[in-house]
């Protein structure tokens, strides 16, 4: 399982690896910048504990790799077992936070951000044993719907709006891939208009229904529920065509926006490198993503290439969110920026999927 086949190296995708340092690079230095603010020795506690976080993810992005990705296809199951058995340990003992029940360990690991890993590969799974071309009928989408629901409710049960949203979000990035027709999509919409209803009557504080509402009127409350979305809007604002420079912007060095080091911390990058700069992480990412795609594409196995699908688009829906949200085209529900944002548990599940789209992406010339 573990042998080191030395086409492997020759075939090892520099690129991607390449791409991911960037952004990685870029995400250290602006997070710099976010916790400049009352940091000893030009490096707050916040970095260098991202820096020991980001240290473990690459040690678990080198390991994933080396064990070849066909065979999580006969652990997928387990896997994807384990990982509900986790958010079922998170609902019974873990304390509320932040509104939240989600987090284990006093705030260390939130078990929800690989529960997406482990959908990923049950769905894939799925995907390999009844390709999407011949998914034609809604009802064949049961186990799908089922592997997916289990994860989603569990989320919602710990009032962790954004992770739910993201996961479902994720399961759905499979969609295109089936060939129903959209007139079957009909009765789907419907049931999905009362199930937003149902969430919004009962699954959705108080905080998270002004939030939503702040996005619908920005200017309803300034200074309350929409304080944080209106300072972010200014600081990409403030940033112009070129930014202010790096540690000089001012919202972020007076730190207006209170969470500006995780789910604003685009905000940051806005203000302090502009347009310009905001444009070439954008399209840091973009590339990146296009090259997992590519990488699904280049498969020489039905899994290899529906996990890499999705395991793509745990990086793009995350990322796709938070930018929307810190522009003001989205509501705010705390969704961080895959290697940018300050976190350990959102940083270890993208180095996952980074592991398992290089292991596809160097083991497609083998077999």
């Amino acid at each position: 399982m573990l042998g080191i086949d030395r086409r492997l190296v020759q075939n090892f995708d520099w690129a991607f690896l390449g791409l991911v340092t960037a952004l990685v690079a870029c995400g250290i230095l602006n997070l710099v910048s976010a916790t400049h603010a009352g940091a000893v020795d030009g490096l707050s506690e916040t970095v260098r504990r991202q820096l020991l976080v980001l240290a473990l993810a690459g040690s678990v992005m080198a390991g994933i790799m080396l064990v070849d990705y066909r065979h999580f296809e006969r652990l997928a199951i387990p896997i994807y077992g384990v990982v509900m058995a986790l958010l079922v340990v998170t609902l019974v003992f873990a304390p509320v936070t932040r509104g939240a029940q989600a987090w284990l360990f006093e705030g260390r690991f939130q078990p929800s951000e690989l529960a997406k890993i482990g959908m990923v590969l049950a769905l894939a799974r799925f995907f390999q044993r009844n390709p999407p071309g011949e998914v034609t009928r809604l009802r064949q989408l049961g186990r799908p719907l089922l592997i997916t629901a289990i994860p989603v409710g569990m989320i919602l049960l710990q009032k962790d709006l954004g992770v739910a949203m993201l996961t479902l979000l994720v399961a759905l990035t499979y969609l295109p891939f089936v060939r129903i027709p959209w007139r079957a999509w009909t009765a789907v919409a419907a049931l999905g208009v009362v199930a937003l209803a149902c969430v919004w009557s009962f699954g959705l504080r108080d905080y998270q229904q002004q939030r939503i509402l702040d996005f619908v009127d920005p200017g309803r409350d300034p200074l309350s529920s929409g304080y944080q979305a209106m300072q972010s809007r200014i600081a990409v604002g403030s940033g112009g065509l070129l930014g202010k420079g790096w540690l000089q912007g001012t919202q972020t060095q007076l730190r207006f926006l209170p969470t500006q080091h995780t789910d604003f911390v685009f905000s940051v990058l806005a203000e302090e490198w502009g347009f310009v700069g905001s444009t070439f992480v954008l399209g840091l990412y973009f590339t990146m993503l296009l090259w997992g795609l590519w990488i699904a594409r280049s498969s020489k196995d039905g899994f290899g290439a529906m996990l890499a699908v999705g395991l793509v688009g745990t990086l793009f829906w995350p990322a796709a969110i938070n930018v929307a949200m810190v522009l003001g085209l989205a509501p705010v529900i705390g969704v961080p920026l895959p290697l940018f944002s300050y976190g350990g548990s959102a940083l270890l599940a993208a180095s996952l999927s980074l592991g398992l789209l290089l292991n596809i992406s160097m083991r497609r010339y083998i077999f």
